[in-house]
């Protein structure tokens, strides 16, 4: 299969594993924090998006149950 990668995607096995292997340890480092401060951001914007339909009176997990309820018959 090594043959048939380059044709299609121009990539090479051998080639891709040896980049990977020469990444810098600033470049994981950013990476783990770019993916920690999409985490938090998510999560602090699920959280308020949760207060704000809660405080307009929305029950969603409510909703949801009866949709999936109505949905298995039950």
């Amino acid at each position: 299969m090594t043959w048939f990668l380059p044709d299609i995607f121009g990539v090479d096995e051998q080639r891709q594993a040896y980049d990977m292997s020469r990444a810098h340890s600033a470049d994981i480092w950013f990476l783990k924090v770019r993916a920690w401060a999409w985490g938090i951001t998510l999560g602090v914007a699920a959280l308020l998006i949760g207060n704000i339909l809660g405080a307009l009176g929305i029950n969603f997990f409510g909703k949801l149950f009866e949709l999936a309820s109505h949905a298995i018959g039950s």
